[in-house]
């Protein structure tokens, strides 16, 4: 469908600040057991165009920044910040996208973005929306762990790009000229093509491209039901599917977002975030400042010993009205927090809001959050999850009332939700306009994914945390397809299993591997803490893998999995055996999702001799049995 709106449209109301909605829900139950839910209000009104609301915040704050990025010493370490405003973000996409119509790139022509998240990035991606070709992002570690790059040739495979972005040609070269002779005739763009083998042009050249009419005319014809980016499905559970967004899906679920959310989060303001634009949950933001005129910092740190630090030093000079992470990065978030007074008062100087994701957030670490929060400002701090998939753009449920409840809460605006019985739970199903039409040349899988009735049959199940009171939102009870059986026949939900004992080990691990397909019973090989290993061991300077074995630690592990079992004593959850890994979980090995977390499936396929060891009839020391 062609839209021809103006850009100046901008009807969608804007929350006031520090508020949030009325709870309004419609529910309604068939014969069957079937539960509908929708949010009583419907959508606002919105430009479903992205390049036509950075026009407008163009001309209404050209010198605003829109990104920021961290200039880099010799060495690699940070310096000042370096920004775009609006007015030159606008004028770079719509000259970019210029040189992509002069490269003969159209609808469908495919971008493959090998970058990870910088100002280049986002400028080539605000540059594919402007020019009506189809970006495809993927992980920065497909093209440097090496090797063979199976993961990139398969994508490359899959979408066949005309043009590879990769900015940082000493990271990314060696990865360009490996699929240069693959057969997929394309053009790479990178910094300082001069060194690599491969048909390249200098991203300089491209950045500084002056728009023509052809850019212009693309603009006025967007047809923002058209394919606008390819992004792969996390791979939690194999190999990924690259699922088509339109420009209407994912300025739908930005809408959807701010018409419950906007009055408490940070978009038309300022944020810093980590998260890869790779994934939908990155994204989001990337293109929240584009439509809602906020200003990202990219932040280069990112949960993990030894890049933390750079979150921290951004921390110190950029307060932020929102801030989403992981557990893990509030876990360390919060041990230096504590320790840190001067740090406190920046995080909670104008925070309104918190938004974790990727695994529930444990309740200790959630306190002593509010502690902090109330030692600063006097109040707590509003702390939101939800859910959604790279299929539904991104989140399309979220805790948007106030509650003690951790879930995935309920229906934004424009989302239709069926919930099937599932035994004694909810298959979750989702219709509206923030949902794909289906996966890149997959047609088999497109078909899998959709009910008789159009809703995406997501795999994942929920519950009530009180059937009597719906209002009181959903809690998430488990990947469908996880689910395995014990050697006994038991079924196991591994996916809510699993949250749950993440959580009731805390802070010695971040994730685990449950264990158990086919075996007698349930055991796991932890991904080690090192804050929560230093803290359970009172020894704040060692080193992680001398802990694991800590007295201290091997008692905490015994206690807290002999508690879970006094609460959850059957077989289908009960944990009778423990390791810490012995190696933390190999991106190289496809072992993490792109979202960081352990991709059950293929991580127990690399690790048959610790799993082994696990059940073996006369466990070695490291395994400790319940």
């Amino acid at each position: 469908m062609i839209d021809s709106r103006p850009p100046a449209v901008n009807e969608h109301p804007r929350p006031s600040t520090g508020e949030l909605p009325e709870m309004r829900l419609d529910l309604r139950a068939d014969d069957d057991g079937t539960v509908h839910l929708r949010y009583a209000e419907p959508l606002a009104a919105f430009d479903p165009a992205v390049i036509r609301h950075l026009a407008r915040h163009a001309v209404q704050t050209p010198d605003r920044p829109i990104y920021g990025q961290r200039r880099r010493g010799a060495d690699g370490a940070p310096g000042d910040w370096q920004t775009v405003s609006f007015a030159e973000a606008h004028a770079a996409a719509t000259g970019i996208g210029q040189w992509l119509i002069d490269q003969g790139l159209g609808p469908r022509d495919t971008v493959l973005i090998a970058s990870g998240n910088s100002i280049g990035h986002a400028l080539m991606r605000l540059a594919c929306l402007a020019a009506g070709v189809t970006a495809c992002p993927v992980s920065a570690n497909y093209a440097l762990m090496g090797g063979g790059y199976e993961r990139l040739r398969y994508v490359m495979d899959l979408v066949e790009p005309r043009v590879v972005f990769a900015e940082d040609s000493g990271r990314l070269g060696p990865a360009l000229e490996a699929i240069a002779g693959d057969g997929t005739e394309h053009i790479a763009v990178t910094a300082d093509p001069s060194g690599i083998n491969a048909d390249a042009v200098a991203w300089e050249s491209v950045r500084e491209y002056p728009a023509g009419e052809e850019i212009r005319a693309r603009i006025a014809a967007t047809d923002v039901d058209e394919h606008a980016v390819y992004v792969l499905t996390s791979g939690s559970t194999g190999m990924p599917k690259a699922v088509v967004q339109t420009q209407r899906m994912l300025t739908t679920n930005l809408f959807q977002a701010y018409q419950v959310l906007g009055g408490m989060s940070g978009w038309d303001d300022v944020m810093l975030d980590w998260l890869p634009w790779s994934h939908v949950s990155g994204a989001f933001n990337l293109l929240a400042a584009a439509v809602f005129g906020g200003t990202l910092y990219i932040d280069e740190g990112k949960p993990a010993p030894g890049l933390f630090e750079e979150t921290l030093h951004n921390l110190r000079e950029i307060s932020v009205p929102y801030f989403c992470n992981v557990p893990a990065g509030f876990a360390m978030l919060i041990d230096e927090l504590e320790a840190d007074e001067e740090l406190q008062k920046r995080f909670f100087a104008k925070l309104r809001m918190v938004l974790y994701g990727g695994a529930g957030l444990p309740q200790p670490l959630l306190d002593r959050l509010q502690r902090m929060a109330q030692a600063q400002t006097g109040r707590s701090v509003f702390t939101t999850t939800g859910y959604g998939a790279t299929e539904t753009a991104s989140g399309c449920m979220a805790i948007y009332f106030h509650t003690d409840k951790v879930g995935i809460g309920l229906p934004m605006p424009g989302l239709d939700v069926k919930l099937v019985p599932h035994g004694d739970r909810y298959e979750i199903r989702l219709k509206g306009d923030n949902v794909m039409s289906g996966y890149l040349n997959n047609p088999e899988a497109t078909a899998q994914s959709f009910d008789k009735d159009g809703f995406y049959r997501t795999g994942d199940a929920a519950r009530f945390h009180d059937e009597a009171a719906p209002e009181k939102g959903l809690y998430f009870a488990g990947r469908l397809a996880e689910e395995f059986k014990l050697g006994t026949g038991t079924w196991i939900y591994a996916g809510q299993v699993r949250a749950r004992v993440i959580e009731a080990l805390s802070p010695v691990i971040t994730d685990l591997l449950l264990c158990g397909l086919g075996r007698d019973y349930l055991a796991v090989l932890g991904v080690p803490s090192p804050a929560g290993l230093r803290e359970i061991a009172g020894q704040p300077e060692a080193a992680p893998d001398t802990l694991v074995t800590n007295p201290a630690v091997i008692a905490h592990v015994r206690q807290a999995l002999e508690a879970w079992n006094a609460g959850n004593p059957g077989s289908s959850t009960a944990i009778r055996r423990f390791a810490f890994m012995r190696e933390p979980p190999s991106a190289a090995r496809h072992e993490l999702s792109d979202k960081g977390t352990v991709n059950q499936l293929l991580a127990a396929e690399n690790r048959p001799e610790e799993i082994d060891a696990l059940y073996a009839e006369s466990p070695d020391p490291h395994v400790i049995v319940i």
